[in-house]
Formats: structure tokens, sequence, C-alpha cells
């Protein structure tokens, strides 16, 4: 479809997609219009950042009826984060400028009392976390009489939060007859496992294979010996280039964001803000209008707190720290190159991140591209904390049977237990087939390190 004219929407809907400027519907908005149209269950595979949201919003939307004194919302919208409640919200009061629609976001950080109250008024959309609509819920605030569509966005991520216990409770209390349309970045195992559980033979559609790289994004590394090295190479590419207007720079843990924010505010102040979950909600939705607007160069951010916002116009994405899964640095890098606009992704690799580094070419079938550290960069050698190698601790010999005391004496034959052994260690599975070329290119460089 080459025009959101084609999909034949209300002109209350179709007004306010003019409104916006929006003409053209997305890859993933052309294709799963139809399918969600039809009403069987939906599985949608594609990245973040690829129109998502109005995916779903906008079938959804066409089919709305608007029906007198209900209180109960007809349709329930659970994402992993708070600030994806909010961006979510929003984009459906963008849609329902002219229509009569009651959309509702909850999640926890907040007075529950507030959201009770909020909720007892009555919603039409329900947009939430798992965490606080199981607590309405078991407070029976939160009913589901009336529910017409439940939508799972960042369906991947929701499990690797680890809410995959209160999203089960949630669908328990679930009416059965109504329509599941999920979307997600990866199909993981878990995903296909709650889905063979919960669903009833959803249609997927699928926008491009996870680890497809984008071809506006121009990709490089660092190999660099320590964090503080990262650190001042990050400094001088901020310093000399003028183009990294709009940067969003992924760590991998609450800690080292901090460590981040306070090296960068040392050195460019006020222009960088920190969203992680130490910080309080109002704190980070303020961060986020900022840099929004402008007001911020960037942000440094985990893959948790930015997976699912829409962050628009980024100029550069920089790795201090490399993600533990490759899918993830495709995540992280998918966010710049956007809209036709080209894209910089910078990843500094430390020695323990080579193996990673390894698994990412192999995801994307091509190598990326390693740069010299500028000269007048410090190479430092003392290495963090969190960098070092924990030492093991020394652990006393178990005493001979000669030393054992009085009071012991051997297990009977029956109660004694032999070590037949069992499961083994497990690996991730690699999917796609293996390049030898690029294996043997990566083995002779790091021989020729040695």
């Amino acid at each position: 479809m080459n025009s959101f004219s084609e999909f034949d929407l209300p002109k209350s809907l179709q007004k306010a997609l003019d409104e916006l400027g929006f003409e053209k519907p997305t890859p993933i908005q052309a294709k799963a219009y139809k399918v969600i149209l039809s009403g069987r269950d939906v599985m949608g595979i594609a990245q973040t950042g690829t129109g998502k949201t109005f995916a779903y919003l906008l079938p959804i939307l066409k089919q709305w009826k608007f029906v007198a004194d209900l209180h109960t919302p007809r349709v329930v919208i659970l994402v992993p984060t708070r600030e994806l409640v909010v961006q979510v919200v929003e984009e459906i009061e963008k849609l329902t400028t002219y229509m009569n629609i009651r959309t509702l976001g909850i999640y926890g950080g907040v007075n529950i009392n507030t959201q009770k109250t909020s909720v007892y008024t009555g919603t039409d959309i329900l947009v939430a976390t798992p965490g606080r609509i199981m607590d309405l819920a078991l407070d029976n605030v939160v009913r589901f009489d009336t529910l017409q569509k439940l939508v799972i966005d960042e369906f991947d991520e929701i499990l690797n939060l680890g809410f995959r216990t209160q999203l089960t409770a949630i669908l328990s209390m679930m009416r059965s007859k109504k329509q599941n349309i999920l979307f997600s970045a990866t199909m993981t195992e878990e995903v296909d496992e709650l889905l063979e559980q919960y669903f009833d033979f959803p249609l997927e559609v699928s926008l491009a294979p996870s680890g497809t790289p984008l071809e506006q994004i121009s990709q490089y590394i660092y190999s660099v010996p320590n964090f503080l090295t990262k650190l001042n190479i990050l400094q001088h590419i901020l310093e000399s280039e003028e183009t990294t207007s709009r940067v969003l720079i992924f760590i991998n843990s609450k800690r080292i964001s901090e460590l981040v924010d306070d090296f960068l505010e040392e050195h460019f102040p006020c222009q960088f803000g920190v969203i992680n979950s130490n910080k309080t909600q109002n704190y980070r939705l303020n961060t986020m209008e900022s840099f929004q607007n402008g007001e911020l160069r960037g942000l440094i951010t985990t893959d948790i707190m930015a997976r699912g916002l829409d962050i628009t116009d980024i100029t550069h994405i920089f790795n201090l720290q490399f993600p533990d899964e490759p899918e993830r640095y495709i995540h992280r890098i998918g966010r710049t190159g956007r809209a036709d606009k080209e894209g910089v992704a910078i990843s500094f690799i430390a020695p323990k991140e080579e193996d990673m580094l390894f698994e990412v070419e192999k995801l994307m079938n091509q190598e990326i591209e390693i740069l010299e550290i500028p000269k007048d960069v410090v190479v430092e050698v003392r290495k963090l904390e969190f960098e070092k190698d924990k030492v093991k601790m020394k652990v006393k010999k178990k005493k001979e049977d000669n030393e054992r005391g009085a009071s012991f004496h051997e297990k009977s034959e029956k109660n004694s237990k032999v070590n037949l052994g069992g499961p083994g260690k497990r690996y991730k599975k690699v999917s796609g087939s293996t390049n030898r070329n690029m294996e043997r290119k990566r083995d002779a460089k790091r021989r020729n390190k040695k």
C-alpha cells in the first residue's frame, strides 16, 4: 500500500493522520493492517522504530464503535516500561483527536490509589505495565468483562524483564473470546512457548528477520584495553565531530551509567541526560522531553530503558559497553539511520568483549570496520574495579577420614548417593550458517595480537 487512503479509514481517523503529516504507511503497517482486521490472533515480528504502534492502533480504531455506559476497557495494551506507557497513550490521543475514546495509562512508581480512582471513572483503552495491571486486577479494580482485544507490545522484552508470572496470571483472568495482537523484535523459545500455550494459532506478520542490518548505518569499532580509554575516545569524538548532535550512549548497567554521566557532565556540562531505574519517574520523563525538544545533546541509557521508545533523528549510537546478546546490538543501532537518513554506530571493544563482537558479525554476516585510536587520545593503563578479574577464594581442603569427629559415621548403602552425571552446560543456539572465512580471519587476528 502506497497511501493511507487505501486503508479506507473513517474520516475522523484520516483527518488525524493528515494533521500529523503521515501519508504513506510503513512496511509493517501495510502488512499487518488486513491481518489484524481479520479478527485472528496475530504475531508480528518487527524491530523497534518500524511503526509498530500505529500498525496495531489503526485497524483497532477503524473497527471502533461507540458504546455508552461501559466502564471496563475494551482494549488492553501491555508494554514493558513506564516510559513506553506514556508514549503509547500519547500516540493514541493523537489518533483519536476527533473520536470519542477514553484512554488511560497505568504503571508503577506512582500512587496506586490515584490510579484506582482513574480506572473507576471508566476507560475504553487501557495501556499498562504487567506489574501494575495485575495489582489492580487482583484488587478487582481492573476487570476484563468487556475486553475485545489484547495487545502485547515488545513481547520479548516483557519476558526478559521477568514479567512472565504476571503475564500468565493476567492471561488467565481474561476472557477467552478476544483477539490477541502480539509484537516482538525477536522470536525466542520463551515467546514461542507462551504462544503455543495461550494463543489460538496466531498468523505471523514478519517485517524482516532479526539481525538484518540497515544499509543506512555506518558501523565502526575501536579496539581498546579498558573502559577509561573508551571514555577518552568518546570525549575526542564528541569534541571533534560536529555531526554528533543527537546521540544515544548505551551501557549495560545503571551503575556504569552514573559513572559515564559524571564524566560527561564534567566535560560537557548540561548537554547529556541519563535514564535508569534509579531516577524518579518525573526525572526520566522530563529528561526524555528535554532530549526530544533538542535541549539535550544526548542520552545515556540501558537497553531496558530505551526499548520501544520512539526517539527520532538520532545521528550517532555509541556502545560504550557491548551488549551481551547479538540481537541487542541490532536493536541499538537500529535507532539511527531511519527515514532514509544516514546514521553512525560506533562500538568500543575491550578484550573480554571480542567474542560477542564475533557473534554479532556472524549474525549480520559481515565484518565491522576497525578504526585506529586517534593519536592525541590518551590510552589508559588503569582498569576500573568492574573490569578486573575476580580473585578466586582459596577453599580449605576437606578433612580426611581420620580427622573427622567421633560423631561421624558412614551412610548406609541404601542412603548413599552416586553421581551418575546430569545435564551439562547449556549453550546458546546460534542461528544461521557459519561463515568459515570470517572465522579464519578472526583467528588470524587473534594470533597476530599474541
